[in-house]
């Protein structure tokens, strides 16, 4: 499987976010995304995911299922965990298990192996931050699609957590999965590098 990303271009707001973005990621490969606030990691992994338009350029997934669009091939984590405070967190991931489909682990299976099976069936609510980016990982676990879109998937984990996030990834990887994670901060597992510098 290839991601390939030629000539992409943002405007927001009518301002020139990145242009002339290109790069390749192959199964089993991670990318991390890094540059200063501002230049457009966010939309980038917005743009691959579908949820914005491109000004300019073409985001292509070969070797993927034939009916399926880049966007139902892909999870996207964004930087808020987009979690309903009213339901449990056996709940959200049966929900959204319901909406990707593509069914991988069982919802109480994921929450088991985020440290969150003690808090299945509360409010989440109730959940502190750390524990709400839990959950949010745990969706990546109930519904197998290979590409990963992470924008700041550490942000309020401690270190035991970032280190499940870590193995996480590495099962993913290894299984013939990609990442694609925008980040500030250093990670625990071996990537290559794009920088943005933002428009030009």
């Amino acid at each position: 499987m290839r991601l390939i990303v030629n000539g992409l271009a943002s405007i927001r707001s009518g301002r020139p976010v990145f242009s002339g973005l290109g790069f390749e990621l192959h199964s089993g490969e991670a990318l991390a995304v890094t540059g200063p606030n501002g230049v457009g990691k966010s939309s980038l992994l917005r743009i691959i995911a579908g949820l914005l338009p491109a000004s300019e350029g073409k985001v292509n997934l070969e070797g993927g299922e034939a009916e399926a669009s880049l966007g139902e091939e892909a999870h996207y984590l964004g930087h808020r965990d987009a979690l309903k405070p009213s339901l449990s967190p056996y709940e959200t991931l049966s929900f959204w298990q319901s909406m990707l489909g593509r069914p991988l682990l069982d919802p109480d299976k994921a929450l088991t192996q985020v440290g969150l099976g003690h808090a299945a069936h509360l409010p989440s609510g109730y959940l502190s931050a750390g524990q709400r980016r839990r959950l949010a990982l745990a969706r990546l676990l109930v519904s197998r699609r290979p590409v990963w879109l992470l924008d700041e998937p550490t942000s309020a984990l401690d270190a035991s957590s970032e280190a499940m996030f870590n193995g996480l990834v590495g099962e993913h990887l290894a299984s013939g999965g990609m990442v694609l994670v925008a980040t500030h901060t250093p990670l625990g597992f071996s990537t290559r590098s794009l920088k943005m510098q933002g428009a030009v």
